[in-house]
């Protein structure tokens, strides 16, 4: 099922998307803290204002480095560990929300990724039995400001400005990460195109590595990592990200 967080009439309520009446079924609460419970009431699509379907209330695990092709056309291999790092709750955004380009930066990116939403506290979690906590998975956007990342010797700055990384437009329940189309646009011209069968590295083994280093937390975030293409934006632009059985996340770009 496909599940949003969005704003309808001033208030911040959940529901599960019903495609074929383009409408949501409201549920209760939040559903990673109060369970799917669905109430009486269905929402028009046209009636809400779609947000991030989760703000982690801990943090966003992130990996670089996961699609060989990426790796080498930014001059780079493949770690031989994942190469791990943390983005700050505070740079998510939801669908149609602008990314800001900030003033330090002259060369902003684009990084689509699948990301995965953690369901329940993890630790030490084996690969095998990472989908026992796993509550869904849903589309990202790692923007980076790649001169800071290359100047500044570590990603903290380049990767955790306000907006930096846009989720949406839904949590997919049912979803098999082995593969999938993953791709990206900027003004309708496609940049990135991949399949989730090229990850280096599985989600299952992501979820042991990051939760054998600290606790992974529910509405906790991991990023999987992009496939090649990636490019510049501008502002004025319109960056589209996609995972095939997912959907569509779309942000304009402007400056800060």
């Amino acid at each position: 099922m496909k599940i949003a967080r969005f704003e309808y009439q001033d208030q911040l309520a959940y529901g599960i998307f019903d495609e074929d009446a383009d409408v949501y079924v409201r549920l209760a609460g939040d559903p990673l803290y109060a369970g799917i419970e669905t109430i009486d009431e269905r929402i028009p699509a046209a009636d809400v204002r779609l947000l991030a379907p989760v703000i982690p209330r801990s943090k966003v695990v992130a990996f670089g480095r996961n699609y060989s092709e990426h790796a080498r056309e930014m001059g780079n291999e493949v770690a031989t560990e994942p190469l791990m790092f943390l983005k700050p709750n505070t740079s998510i955004i939801g669908p149609g929300h602008p990314i800001r380009l900030p003033r330090q930066s002259q060369h902003v990116e684009h990084e689509v990724e699948l990301a995965v939403v953690i369901g329940s506290v993890a630790r030490h979690v084996p690969a095998a039995d990472a989908h026992q906590v796993i509550f869904g998975y849903t589309v990202a956007n790692d923007v980076t400001a790649r001169d800071l990342q290359k100047s500044d010797g570590q990603w903290s700055r380049a990767k955790g400005f306000d907006s930096f990384c846009p989720l949406g437009p839904y949590i997919e329940t049912e979803f098999d990460p082995a593969s999938g189309g993953i791709g990206a646009k900027v003004n309708g011209e496609v940049r990135q195109v991949g399949d989730l069968n090229q990850m280096e590295r599985t989600v299952g083994q992501l979820i042991e590595y990051a939760s054998s280093v600290f606790t992974l937390l529910p509405g906790d975030i991991l990023l999987t990592g992009t496939p090649a293409g990636v490019g510049p934006l501008t502002d004025g632009d319109e960056v589209t990200c996609a995972v095939e059985g997912i959907g569509t996340l779309s942000n304009p770009v402007t400056g800060d």
